[in-house]
């Protein structure tokens, strides 16, 4: 499989890394920092009706020069206002996008469609007959949440973007077990919240003592940002992250290229990620009980 792309279970496929207009973008205009991820490398983009930046990422995709064809654009499903389906609100995603289809069409949170989610996923698969959207799927959906609209799917979802990380990792388990049933991509966002919200958990000196080995093999800098990605990466994990700053947009890219962990290494990722429970966006997420 060619590293850069993952395929999907309606065998189209996906670059495994993508450019996220939440977080620092939420409800800012994205114009600039899209283009300039574009001109960088990234050509997967990913947003969101809930965003409330469409507009403008539609305008960075179009300042940038790139061809449409070029380029894979996601969008998510928000809250449906009366009389909207997923078919039309997409149809306005579209149109503040300022392109014919996208790629990739998440359904954003269950929870607020909590006693509809069938109906929710029988719209989002009208969305994709009728062209709209080359491939569907959910995002913040737990097993549950999953076995519920995979009763009346005639078409499974292809994706489902979660918070993602070696802190929620064997939270996860019942979830990444359905993903694997049905061959359900995991994509991750906030993947670098233990480096970048949680210093000083068990994950920190491993995830040193993996960059420092990787730098030596590599015989160049490789970050602790690039050891997690890595870790995703081999993983076949979909990534998203973001980043106003061209260094930053060229470390994530530069991820490719840095030598890959050992099975050792992340079996001690995994080991040191369960040794603590933290959500980063816990409001995405059912209440849990832990043991």
């Amino acid at each position: 499989m060619d590293g850069s792309q993952l395929t999907l279970n309606d065998e189209t496929r996906i670059p495994w890394i993508a450019f996220g207009t939440g977080t620092a973008l939420y409800g800012e205009d994205a114009q600039q920092a899209v283009t300039v991820a574009i001109r960088n490398g990234f050509t997967h983009l990913d947003g969101a009706q809930q965003y409330n930046n469409e507009e403008s990422l539609g305008a960075g995709i179009a300042a940038s020069g790139k061809p449409r064809s070029e380029l894979y654009i996601t969008t998510k499903l928000g809250g449906l206002k009366p009389g909207d389906t997923p078919k039309s609100a997409l149809e306005e995603s579209l149109r503040k996008l300022r392109v014919d289809y996208v790629d990739l069409y998440l359904v954003h949170h269950a929870l607020p469609h909590v006693g509809r989610l069938k109906d929710i996923w029988i719209g989002m698969e009208e969305a994709k007959n009728a062209g709209l959207t080359k491939s569907i799927g959910v995002s913040n959906f737990t097993s549950d949440h999953l076995n519920e609209i995979l009763e009346v799917a005639t078409i499974p979802p292809a994706i489902n973007q979660l918070e993602v990380h070696p802190y929620v990792w064997k939270a996860l388990q019942p979830t990444l077990a359905v993903h694997q049933k049905y061959n359900i991509v995991t994509s991750s966002y906030g993947g670098l919240s233990p480096l970048v919200r949680g210093r000083g958990g068990p994950l920190d000196p491993v995830v040193e003592n993996i960059r420092a080995r990787l730098a030596r093999a590599r015989g160049s800098a490789v970050s602790e940002g690039q050891v997690l990605h890595k870790y995703y990466q081999q993983k076949g994990i979909l990534v998203v992250t973001t980043s106003t700053k061209v260094e930053r947009i060229l470390e994530y890219l530069d991820t490719e290229n840095v030598p890959e962990l050992t099975p050792d290494e992340i079996e001690n990722v995994e080991a040191a990620g369960a040794k603590l429970h933290k959500r980063f966006f816990p409001r995405n997420w059912p209440p849990e009980e832990m043991n």
